[in-house]
């Protein structure tokens, strides 16, 4: 009998990094956390879903704000309640007032402009 041959784990000999996290307070003293970094591939989604969307241009920036949302969102502390869940954390954006929405992505445009620039379009 020949030696069998086995795959070997890839193991990190590092452990994961997490993105730094920048924190913003609205009006109301609400907090929304983002990470400032985030991998490559997620930048390319970014981008892939933006061309791949065939609607009018309100619909392409609401779900471009999503997406970022979904990428970036770290936690959202809203009256004094900590969300860290991503369903929970996509769930109450979607379920937010028009202004509070507006400043998410008057939000998310600033911190992609400051930390991640090449999703600027």
């Amino acid at each position: 009998m020949g030696p069998m041959a086995r795959k070997k784990k890839r193991t990190r000999s590092s452990p994961r990094l997490k993105s730094p996290v920048s924190t913003y307070a609205d009006a109301e003293g609400n907090v929304l956390a983002l990470r400032q970094v985030i991998s490559q591939g997620s930048v390319a989604k970014v981008r892939e879903e933006m061309v791949n969307q065939a609607a009018n241009v309100e619909d392409i920036w609401q779900r471009r704000t999503e997406i970022l949302f979904e990428r970036l969102a770290v936690s959202w502390e809203i009256s004094g309640l900590p969300l860290e869940d991503q369903k929970m954390l996509l769930g109450r954006y979607r379920m937010a007032d028009p202004e509070t929405k507006q400043w998410v992505r008057q939000t998310i445009a600033e911190h992609v402009q400051e930390f991640i620039p090449e999703l600027e379009s």
